[in-house]
């Protein structure tokens, strides 16, 4: 491990003062990034530790909720807010990491995972773009069973594995910020990047910029789901993964929220599919119709043609099982 220099700091404009330093990265429940400095994919000169900031879950003065970037997934999971009124954010969180991790695990932190790519994290020989920019990516002709369908660029393929990034951009999440010129508010649909020719490159984060909380509007009314298909049930990365809201109003789709996780280089808002159903029947027949215009500019790989049928199958049968009240 590459000797750095340790920092805790107590409020947020200490922590961006340290951030904005050449080769600083911010520390929250370090269940990523120590594995990557122990791996030396990540050799920070300084690590600012963020966890003695806001951990806070509370009601927002609309009617929302705000999401302390420190605080523990698990906390998350937990809160009776997010219970009751976000479900589907339990759900994600719940299915995405052993209870350990969740107990470590930050907010921030889940929205800066990196990928989980075998490439990415083989440092001797495989070349990767998201490592190494400009080297190739051994992915596009090796094995890619788990890699991207969607939104994938020659420079990459790989997809981003947070399951709770999958529920936040469901439900119309923001992502709020602190930088050295003040702060900013991005939509979590915009916050992580699709690959292009610039793969190391993750998220819109400015240098030195810190995540300070997320925060959801005010919960709609319908049904939601999240769904995870995966190839065992013990807490692996998805193959495909769905969060998914439902308003249905005399067995037409009033409104609905549709991300997919697995597919794709960022969590994928499915606008596509929603645009076919709001306002259509809430049947079968419509829910297959939509799958297919969102996977229409699917492209598999060599290994992951399933996954295209696979996502269609499950958006049809989570939508399905909403509409009939079978999810909560």
């Amino acid at each position: 491990m590459t000797p750095f220099a340790f920092s805790r700091v107590a409020s947020a404009d200490e922590a961006v003062r340290l951030g904005a330093l050449p080769g600083a990265k911010y520390l929250g429940g370090g269940t990523n990034l120590v594995d990557l400095m122990r791996e030396t994919l990540e050799r920070p000169t300084s690590v600012v530790d963020v966890t003695g900031l806001s951990s806070d879950i509370g009601e927002t003065d609309d009617g929302g909720l705000s999401l302390g970037a420190a605080a523990r997934n698990t906390a998350v999971a937990e809160h009776r807010l997010v219970r009751r009124r976000y479900p589907l954010l339990s759900r994600a969180i719940l299915s995405g990491a052993s209870g350990q991790i969740r107990n470590m695990a930050t907010v921030g932190g889940n929205l800066l995972q990196r990928t989980r790519c075998a490439y990415f994290y083989d440092d001797d020989g495989a070349r990767c773009n998201k490592r190494a920019p400009g080297q190739g990516c051994d992915a596009v002709g090796g094995f890619n069973r788990i890699h991207a369908v969607l939104g994938a660029s020659e420079a990459c393929v790989a997809t981003h594995p947070s399951d709770m990034c999958v529920a936040l951009t469901a439900l119309d999440a923001q992502v709020h910020l602190r930088g050295q010129d003040g702060g900013r508010t991005v939509p979590m649909v915009d916050f992580h990047r699709l690959p292009e020719d610039r793969p190391e490159i993750d998220t819109v984060l400015r240098p030195g910029e810190l995540i300070t909380h997320v925060s959801l509007p005010p919960p709609l009314a319908g049904r939601s789901a999240y769904r995870k298909v995966r190839d065992r049930a013990s807490f692996a990365f998805a193959l495909i993964s769905i969060g998914a809201v439902l308003t249905v109003e005399d067995d037409r789709v009033a409104d609905v929220r549709l991300a997919l996780g697995g597919v794709a280089h960022k969590p994928w808002r499915a606008f596509k599919a929603e645009a076919a159903l709001r306002g259509g029947p809430a049947t079968e027949a419509a829910f297959g119709a939509a799958a297919e215009a969102e996977l229409a500019d699917a492209r598999p790989l060599e290994h992951n043609a399933f996954k295209i049928e696979l996502a269609k199958r499950t958006m049809v049968a989570v939508l399905g099982e909403l509409a009939k009240g079978q999810a909560s």
